[in-house]
């Protein structure tokens, strides 16, 4: 699979999760890269720590997006911070970085989406209406395929076609996620505690070079990925309260297996052991009836939480001794 895809690729067709053989097809003349996930993760660090010089509030939303707030500040500081970030990613880390600037994270999201390659594009307050209006409703993020055909189905193609809709009339279509999108569409977004406390979800893959046909060549490397992942969110400060394990097979079909936790778990041991255990039942309960191959692997931790204090294992009683 693609994991990302240059901008002179995409102007190819070339998109990020599109299968490496399509892609090479549109691009014979490509250079491919194989994927480095600690190096990734060393600079999302690296990215993070640059960030806090800015805001003590930087929440990681992804591996390679954050958002840093502000506070109440006028848009002409909001903007030169803006190009401060960007003049130091790329002076000190040879990144290049598009930001979006706006009051609220999903609109600052959609801004940074088409800020991209390299921009900055700042969202007055009494601009946010006029600022969506114009875009396509698959802009909006949580916004697939699937709820695209629904509102396409009804006539609403922009997000300014959204805007003039009932909640009660998109309901019908989309249940309660349509009084979300109206919100948004008409410049008051809904952003929940959990999504404002930090990132929900964290994960990270590998896809093989040469699809791998046994449990022994999968269980290496989902415990190395997991590992990597429970070692960064530890030294992010994150608790994490469900594991999960996929695997996009050879044919391309997708399959996976999730656990919620006792006790919300920190460090690279639970999430090592659960993705493991995890990843062995989904590989015996689809090669039951017969070989499979695993092109991609992913591991992710769910219901993440800031870490307050450190939790004790038993190791920790152990190494300490007994103490009344």
């Amino acid at each position: 699979m693609v994991l990302s895809a240059s901008y002179e690729a995409r102007r190819h067709g070339v998109k990020s999760a599109m299968p490496a053989q399509a892609a090479a097809r549109l691009a014979p003349e490509a250079t491919w890269l194989p994927p480095d996930f600690p190096k990734y993760e060393r600079t999302a660090s690296e990215v993070r720590t640059l960030l806090s010089r800015f805001s003590p509030e930087v929440i990681p939303l992804s591996i390679d997006e954050a958002a840093v707030v502000l506070g109440a500040v006028p848009s002409s500081e909001a903007r030169r911070v803006a190009e401060e970030i960007q003049r130091h990613l790329r002076t000190e880390l040879n990144l290049p970085a598009s930001l979006g600037v706006a009051t609220s994270r999903i609109v600052a999201k959609i801004a940074t989406d088409r800020a991209k390659p390299g921009g900055i594009i700042l969202v007055e307050p009494t601009d946010v209406v006029a600022f969506l209006a114009p875009l396509p409703v698959r802009a909006i993020p949580g916004v697939g395929p699937k709820t695209e055909v629904l509102l396409e189905s009804i006539g609403v193609r922009t997000i300014g076609e959204l805007a003039r809709y009932r909640s009660r009339d998109l309901e019908r279509v989309l249940g309660s996620f349509a009084r979300d999108l109206i919100s948004l569409a008409r410049g008051a977004p809904h952003e929940s505690r959990e999504v404002e406390s930090g990132p929900r979800i964290r994960s990270t893959d590998r896809t093989f070079e040469r699809d791998a046909t046994s449990w022994e060549e999968i269980a290496p490397a989902l415990s190395s990925m997991a590992e990597q992942l429970g070692t960064s969110l530890g030294k992010e400060g994150y608790r994490y309260g469900a594991v999960g394990v996929a695997y996009r097979w050879g044919d391309f079909s997708r399959s996976q297996r999730g656990r919620v936790l006792r006790a919300a778990a920190e460090g690279p041991g639970p999430v090592r052991d659960a993705a493991v255990r995890l990843g062995r039942e989904l590989w015996e309960r689809a090669t039951a009836s017969g070989a499979r191959s695993v092109r991609t692997v992913s591991v992710r931790t769910e219901r993440l939480l800031p870490r307050s204090q450190r939790q004790a294992s038993l190791d920790d009683f152990e190494r300490a001794g007994a103490v009344n």
